[in-house]
């Protein structure tokens, strides 16, 4: 099982007041440590016009990690793919690539804030299609020839060549979403799914065990990775972990409320919080590792667990310290 964490947005919560630069001056550093703990990947998120700054620019953002690292994986988790100009972010993903020496992973879904949508011009009813059509355009831009895909939403001639070119003449792309739809999409055309952090165990498995029927249906048998995505922390005790956590998480998911709702959300309800707790996965190393291998017993030793634990406006040093305690107490027990 490989494990990776992240996921860096940058949002500046209220009693904060750092400069947006040191937020980022932050992201990178912390990339610094992932590497230097031993964790195999690192990852960013993407929304837009939050007014706490949530990380927007996905490719810069990942271009400055590959530039601080050298075996790192580093990826979006996710990009919000319906809103990308197509051979834009062919070209930016191929750069960041090239900048990574192949290590990264584009990780896409189809988005859900409305106003985003409307800012960008693109019809929220078509996302899903657009995500679908996105998929094959980009492989088609990063093929050894030219693009070869006539796209239904963008008009662009299918013998031009896109450049650059990845490393591998591919980019690894992660499709996210826990629907059934959104399962089998990413069965048939991605290279990866991620199971979004409000799914359990058993949620992850049956939505595993569709994917891996799809593709053997379809006779599909290039590799195919899994991602799991969870909160979590590592701390002395399970309280330990948890209050420090659970500030900067609790008001992580009230801005994600805000984006699905596109509502305002001053507080959540005590059942919500107390659901995200149980979703947690916080405590002791031992604790932490016991949460894991259930994951393991369910979908195998092939999976890559990305345990959340960058949450805004908690101490840089204290998320230093969970950070090389997965690398050092979690990890190798994993392996």
């Amino acid at each position: 099982m490989k494990l990776g964490t992240g996921l860096f947005t940058a949002q500046q919560r209220p009693d904060d007041d750092r400069e947006a630069s040191d937020l980022y001056d932050e992201v990178l550093a912390l990339t610094r440590e992932i590497e230097a703990a031993g964790l195999d990947s690192a990852w960013v998120s993407e929304h837009h016009f939050a007014e706490d700054g949530y990380l927007s620019g996905t490719m810069p953002a990942l271009g400055a990690m590959a530039a601080e690292t050298t075996d790192l994986e580093i990826g979006s988790c996710v990009a919000l793919g319906p809103l990308y100009d197509p051979i834009r972010l062919a070209e930016d993903a191929a750069t960041v690539d090239l900048l990574a020496d192949g290590r990264l992973t584009l990780g896409l879904a189809i988005g859900s804030n409305p106003h985003e949508f409307d800012v960008f011009g693109v019809p929220r009813d078509e996302r899903a299609e657009r995500l679908a059509d996105l998929v094959p355009f980009l492989r088609g831009a990063w093929s050894g020839g030219d693009l070869g895909y006539d796209s239904a939403f963008h008009d662009v001639p299918t013998d031009v060549s896109v450049t650059p070119k990845p490393v591998d003449e591919s980019v690894p792309i992660m499709l996210g979403g826990g629907a059934k739809p959104a399962v089998r999409r990413a069965a048939r055309i991605g290279d990866a799914w991620c199971a979004p952090s409000a799914l359990s165990v058993e949620g992850v498995r049956k939505r595993v065990e569709d994917i891996r029927q799809v593709r053997e249906e379809e006779g599909l048998e290039d590799d195919f990775t899994i991602y799991v995505l969870q909160h979590g922390w590592v701390g002395d005790s399970r309280e330990d972990a948890w209050e420090a956590m659970r500030d900067g998480y609790f008001y992580l998911q009230r801005r994600y409320a805000e984006i699905f709702s596109g509502e305002s959300v001053d507080e959540l309800e005590p059942e919500r919080k107390r659901e995200l707790k149980e979703q947690a996965i916080s405590g002791t190393p031992e604790q932490v590792v016991d949460e894991l291998e259930r994951y393991r017993e369910a979908l195998g030793d092939d999976v890559h667990f990305i345990l959340r634990t960058y949450y805004p406006g908690v101490d840089t040093a204290e998320t230093i310290d969970c950070v090389h305690r997965l690398g050092r107490e979690v990890a190798p027990q994993l392996e």
